[in-house]
């Protein structure tokens, strides 16, 4: 008897095999170990990318508030007066005061306002021409010239009317201003000038003729001018610091002291008021205590991300800068023109670095610190060149530099780079995938019509043994 299972174990028939998912499968273990490798990679580059993305901003918006805090002004003496309708108190950016100061205000500076004669109404004609004013000392009587101030001369079109020679003195903007008044006598133009003595002004006219009217407008003591026209003459504020004689051509005087400016509202001649200076310690020491638990959480972030077992980066050049740069924050001077005894660090303000990279607030070296030196403390919280706010922005920006390879975003540019690459080398490696698969598929597809025809011949086979075999019995 002939053994039929080994013909047909031989031919393969009757496998049973689903070819196109064994293409699937032999494509995918082919590449299977490199893809993985590829994902892993991936995810690394991902998780560098987030932390050290993190790190920065958090530093970034520690700088920013730090900033903002800082400009507020209150972490530095801050000027108060005693009689606030005299005048309202400040310090200019960036300087300090102490001490206190008296204040006698003898006048306000004043603006020169100038009428102009009645006319029927804001829309009579004006006439046409030029009006040229000119500045310098004004008074009933007379004018003096100021050669440090040019001339305005303000072209009238054509056909203009009292409202258009207020809108053309208006469009210039040059320290002259002008509206028309609706008065009991008619319509009038109203100019006036900028506060201060030398601020005075007088008017010319030169018209074109056949369109006369604007000489109505012209006003000169000296020549004349009709002097209840002019309803207030400019004027420079007059006052007394400390019983010191002083002026100022407007109402806010600038610095008249240290970290003293002055905005004059109104007079107190005969009855001066006291000007002092507050002391910041409790702002500076609530100031510090933030500004540690805020060092604290960018501290807490790269410690995490650095952890030589577990820290994705661990081994990241500009994690390790910045981390240099924290533990040096404590002990570098960030004042250096700062006067002998005055704070020069943090470390003078209580600033401590802990083993761990954390930071801590010393209390006492703090107090100390405020105690024998209020206003050296303050000027560390300036939006200058130095101080605080100057030495965390300039680490914030160091972190934040793109073209720098060893800052975190040199670091952050760095793995985006690769992980663009990763990418594309997952794509080549799929399609290289598939390419195998669809090679596969065909390959196993011609074997498959192969085994189909072998399997007619092993049907014919079958048929004649069991022929031969009923022959034999």
């Amino acid at each position: 008897m002939v053994d039929t299972s080994s013909i047909i174990t031989a031919l393969g028939a009757g496998s049973g095999i689903d070819m196109a998912a064994l293409a699937a499968d032999l494509a995918t273990a082919q590449f299977q170990a490199r893809s993985e490798r590829l994902v892993a990679r991936s995810e690394v580059l991902e998780r560098q990318i987030s932390a050290a993305s993190t790190i920065k901003s958090t530093l970034s918006l520690l700088a920013s508030a730090l900033g903002d805090r800082v400009r507020t002004g209150d972490l530095s003496p801050q000027p108060s007066i005693a009689s606030p309708a005299v005048a309202s108190v400040s310090s200019p950016a960036g300087t300090t005061g102490t001490g206190s100061y008296t204040l006698e205000v003898l006048a306000l500076a004043t603006r020169q306002t100038l009428a102009g004669p009645a006319l029927a109404s804001a829309d009579s004609a004006a006439g046409a021409g030029t009006l040229t004013i000119r500045f310098g000392t004004t008074t009933a009587g007379g004018f003096t010239a100021d050669s440090g101030q040019p001339a305005l001369d303000v072209e009238i079109a054509s056909g203009a009317t009292l409202s258009d020679v207020a809108a053309a003195i208006n469009a210039k903007g040059a320290g002259v201003t002008a509206y028309v008044a609706q008065t009991a006598a008619g319509a009038q133009l109203v100019m006036k000038g900028a506060e201060g003595a030398a601020n005075g002004f007088i008017v010319e006219a030169t018209e074109i003729a056949g369109e006369e009217g604007l000489a109505a407008l012209a006003w000169n003591p000296a020549a004349g001018g009709d002097p209840a026209r002019l309803l207030s003459a400019a004027g420079d504020a007059s006052f007394k610091l400390d019983g010191l004689a002083m002026t100022s051509a407007g109402n806010a005087t600038g610095p008249v002291a240290p970290g003293l400016s002055l905005v004059l509202t109104g007079t107190n001649a005969g009855a001066t008021t006291t000007i002092t200076f507050g002391n910041p310690a409790a702002a500076i020491t609530g100031a510090m205590q933030d500004f540690v638990s805020a060092l604290n959480e960018v501290a807490e972030q790269l410690r995490t991300a650095t952890d030589p077992l577990t820290g994705d980066l661990a081994r990241d050049p500009g994690a390790r800068a910045l981390r240099r740069a924290l533990s040096e924050l404590a002990g570098e001077v960030i004042m250096p023109a700062a006067a002998d005894g005055a704070p020069r660090t943090l470390a003078d303000l209580g600033l401590a670095t802990q083993r761990d990279g954390s930071f801590r607030l010393d209390p006492a070296r703090l107090e100390a610190t405020l105690a024998s030196s209020p206003e050296g403390a303050a000027a560390m919280f300036t939006p200058g060149l130095y101080g605080i706010f100057a030495t965390v922005d300039r680490i914030a920006r160091n972190a934040a530099r793109t073209g720098d390879p060893g800052s975190l975003a040199g670091s952050i540019a760095r793995y985006q780079i690769q992980s663009s690459d990763a990418a594309k080398q997952n794509a080549a490696l799929a399609e290289k995938q598939e390419a195998l698969r669809a090679s596969l598929t065909a390959r196993f597809a011609k074997a498959d019509t192969r085994i189909s025809a072998s399997q007619s011949t092993l049907s014919f086979l079958r048929a004649q043994i069991d022929v031969w075999n009923a022959d034999k019995n």
